[in-house]
Order: C-alpha cells, then structure tokens, then sequence
C-alpha cells in the first residue's frame, strides 16, 4: 500500500512540476502552446471563412468549451487522472507479477523505422477509439456520460473538447493495453497526438469542408456535423459517422452518413432541452440522471 501512496504523491508533484515548465519553459514539442496554437490558428480560419455565417464569433458554448480544453488537456490529469492511471498501471503490472509475466510485448515495433511506427500507432489507436466511441452511442450508461459532449448547439472548434472526464478514463483504459503489447512507448507520440487535435478541432469548427477523395480517409467537418445530428435516420438509431480522425471504418463498417449538406441542421439529442448549460452540473449529471432511471 505504501508504494501505491508514493506513487499518487509523486504524480500529483511530478505532473504540477510538468504543466509549470509546460507554460514556462516554451519548445517544439510543448503541449501547452501547441493546443493554444492550434486552436488560434483554427479559430482564424471560422472567422475568416465561416460555413454559417451568421453564427456568431463567440458562439453560444464557446467560453464553456474553452475551459473543457484546459480541463480535459490538462487539468483534469492534475486534479487526479496522472495519479490515477499511475496507480492503475502499477497494479495491473503487479497482476500479471502473479504469473510471472513481466513483459506485455507480444510484437516488438521499436526496430521499425520511425515514421511506420507512428502510422501503426496512428490506425491502431484510431481504430480503437471509433469502436469506443460506437460503444459511448450503443450502451445506455456510456451514452448518459456522451450526452455532455452532444450538448453541443452551435458547432466549433472547441466543441471537440467538451466532453466528460469519464470518458477519458474509458478511452485510455481500452486503449491501453492493446498498445502495450505492441511495445509502443516513442517520443514521436507527440506528433501523432497534436495531428489528432488539429482535424478534431477542424471536425467541430465552423468551416465547410469535406477534402474531396481525402473526405472517404480523414473525418471532415461535412461528414462530422451529422454525427451531432439530433434527429437520427432510421437506419442508424444510435447515431453515425464515429470517426475521430480516420473516417475509413464508417465506410468499411457502414456508418458513414451526409445525406445532403448539414450546415444548418439542429444538433443536440432527443430531449435535451433540460439539459444542464454549466461545467459543474455536467459534470455530475450522468452519476444523478443514472440514479434517477435505476
């Protein structure tokens, strides 16, 4: 037990001591101002070549959605995730001690060049994070915690991080393992991850494109808009288009959607009229709506 403390302690300090020389110490690979830098360049481009033009600069959400991407990038993970998911890792190692496994890696990547292990943790991740995200629309419990990012009325770039903190621990906790065994662990993740942010910021944004050929490969603002559909065609009642960044697998698996152009359909979900507009009861509407329908 006393390591699992020391393990907490030292996340909460190592990840406080992270996120000052973050905002203090500028360079390439800094997290911090390539999120402000992305999302200034991408607010740019709504403004300057808006899809709907009369929706407003600062849109309706958008002060709520800019503190959801400080949250979900960073502070959620220094209020207590980095500890968290330490601890967690910690103990599954010890688990799999049990057996005398001390080694996840089924298939070692790390002698591949750089570029092709960034490709294969690219689609790897990607492909587990559309099968999630199905599962976020599918599953009754999972959808109550995905309403708070379907709250969304007016499309922008920093819709993409209004979501719950829950489903961060979904999303990591599928991933984790598969990526483990695969012996991923490079530096270069850095990159993978911030292109991942840039085309989420470019899905929500208020901007019309689709890419052209590239549309049936990347996820696109055109085809993500449906995705925040209120109204759900028949042939997809639990919604459609669950690319992140890759919309290859709605076309393999047959939940691609763009009926037609969706500049100005109404986003939401079915009754969302009462649903709360503040970060605080977001947060904790999914654990009493829950209790509310159990």
């Amino acid at each position: 037990m006393e390591k699992y403390i020391t393990i907490a302690k030292e996340s909460f300090t190592g990840y406080f001591h992270y996120l000052i020389n973050e905002i203090s110490n500028p360079s390439w690979t800094n997290y911090f101002y390539w999120l402000i830098a992305l999302s200034l360049l991408v607010w740019t481009i709504e403004i300057i070549i808006p899809w709907r033009k009369s929706q407003k600069i600062f849109r309706k959400g958008f002060w709520l959605d800019s503190f959801y991407i400080l949250f979900n990038f960073f502070l959620f993970s220094l209020v207590g995730y980095n500890a968290i998911s330490n601890i967690g890792v910690e103990l599954f190692n010890d688990f799999l001690g049990l057996f005398g496994i001390s080694n996840l890696v089924a298939i070692n990547i790390q002698n591949l060049p750089a570029w092709s292990q960034l490709l294969i943790m690219f689609v790897i991740a990607d492909f587990i994070q559309w099968n999630v995200h199905r599962q976020l629309h599918k599953r009754p419990w999972l959808w109550e915690f995905h309403k708070v990012h379907h709250s969304v009325k007016e499309m922008g770039f920093a819709a993409q991080f209004r979501f719950h903190f829950m489903e961060t621990i979904i999303y990591k906790t599928v991933q984790y393992l598969p990526l483990a065994m695969i012996g991923f662990g490079i530096q270069e993740f850095f990159i993978v991850h911030m292109f991942a942010v840039f085309v989420g910021h470019l899905n929500h944004a208020n901007v019309g494109w689709n890419y052209g050929f590239l549309g049936f490969i990347f996820n696109n603002p055109k085809m993500h808009i449906w995705h925040h559909s209120k109204a759900l065609p028949e042939k997809h009642p639990y919604g459609m288009n669950f690319g992140l960044t890759l919309s290859i697998w709605d076309y393999i698996f047959k939940t691609a959607y763009i009926p037609k152009d969706g500049k100005d359909i109404e986003l939401g979900f079915h009754d969302d009229d009462d649903f709360p507009e503040d970060f605080g009861k977001q947060m904790m509407y999914p654990f009493k709506n829950r209790k509310t329908h159990s």
